[in-house]
């Protein structure tokens, strides 16, 4: 099979940014501390989750509030799935359907989350692909509040706010490094397949894309559903680390500050949600620290409770005033380095 230029450009890219994201794993496993390296695989997480947003954002420009609810739910099945069932006789005294009557290995958990996510994610996309851009903006909306309220009144089953514990820790971060090598791959390839390159075609012109046969509803739903898959990965990376979760992680928090990644790096490429990613992870990391009134070259500052909310507000519509396509634009990696020759 011979591939098109902008697919070989796509790999190159690819590759490149593998290479970005394999360096600084590097450095954090060999360099960081305990404390540091989870900060770089909260960072890896909040990655997947940004470019499973923008596999669906960047080609169908339709935003959507409702990923962070079916990372929750990748989250919670794996969860369900592979927690030993002695642990889950504890905290699922409840539990209906004998969910806390068996336990499965961690790989045949992520597979049934991964299904799972896919099958819920789709249903909900033959809804959302066939709307207005603000229409479906809303209905994601809708669609975020009723899972995460499903999360927090199910309590037999999703523990609501209170710590789902006991979740085997398989996860590190080289796992996840991989887990992230592949998932960029997976975003690159999609953006420049045919299918990727219609989608954006259907975005600037819908009217005219259908004209010329394209089915924008069926591309709008490919990249959803794919999307979704993308989300269901990252849950189960965060949980299979953590060994606990909650509802709480999984609601607007979440959703602003993934969407603030996204906005910064630029959601019409890849390499903008990497670059959007690690800037405001390990920027909030400064910040936090500031809030809690440090000594700055002798001077004592006071304690800003709140400032990193009050940055990412800024940090969103900061970009959206003088650069509303993101720092990265229309550019992938490749682009840069193409015309620094």
């Amino acid at each position: 099979m011979t591939l098109s230029p902008t697919q070989r450009r796509g790999l190159i890219g690819a590759a490149l940014l593998s290479a970005v994201l394999i360096a600084i794993g590097v450095l954090a496993t060999y360099f960081g501390s305990r404390y540091q390296i989870r900060i770089v695989y909260g960072a890896y997480v909040n990655l997947l989750v940004v470019i499973g947003l923008q596999i669906f954002m960047g080609n169908a420009r339709i935003t959507n509030l409702s990923h962070s609810a079916f990372m929750g739910i990748g989250a919670y099945v794996a969860a369900i799935c592979v927690t030993p069932a002695a642990t889950k006789a504890i905290s699922l005294p409840a539990a209906p359907f004998g969910l806390n009557a068996f336990s499965l290995d961690p790989v045949t958990s992520a597979i049934i989350a991964i299904a799972i996510t896919a099958l819920i994610t789709a249903l909900v996309g033959l809804f959302i692909v066939r709307m207005t851009p603000i229409g479906a903006t809303i209905a994601s909306l809708a669609v975020l509040v009723i899972i995460h309220s499903i999360f927090l009144f199910r309590t037999d089953i999703f523990k609501g706010n209170q710590a789902f514990f006991g979740i085997p820790q398989v996860f590190s971060l080289t796992s996840i490094i991989v887990v992230a090598v592949i998932v960029v791959v997976l975003a690159r390839g999609f953006r420049e397949s045919r299918w990727g390159v219609q989608l954006r075609a259907s975005a600037d012109d819908e009217t005219g894309a259908a004209a010329m046969g394209v089915n924008v509803a069926r591309l709008r739903l490919i990249a959803w559903i794919l999307s979704g898959i993308v989300l269901a990965i990252a849950g189960i990376s965060y949980a299979y680390f953590l060994g606990t979760i909650s509802a709480r992680p999984f609601y607007f928090n979440h959703v602003f500050l993934t969407l603030a990644m996204l906005i910064l790096g630029g959601m019409r490429t890849v390499t903008g949600a990497v670059l959007g990613t690690f800037v405001i992870s390990f920027g909030l990391e400064v910040v936090r620290w500031l809030e809690t009134g440090p000594v700055v070259v002798g001077i004592d500052l006071p304690e800003v409770l709140g400032l990193s909310g009050v940055v990412l507000g800024l940090v969103i519509v900061l970009t959206m005033a003088f650069r509303p396509q993101g720092i990265m634009g229309d550019r992938e990696i490749e682009d840069i380095f193409s015309k620094t020759k």
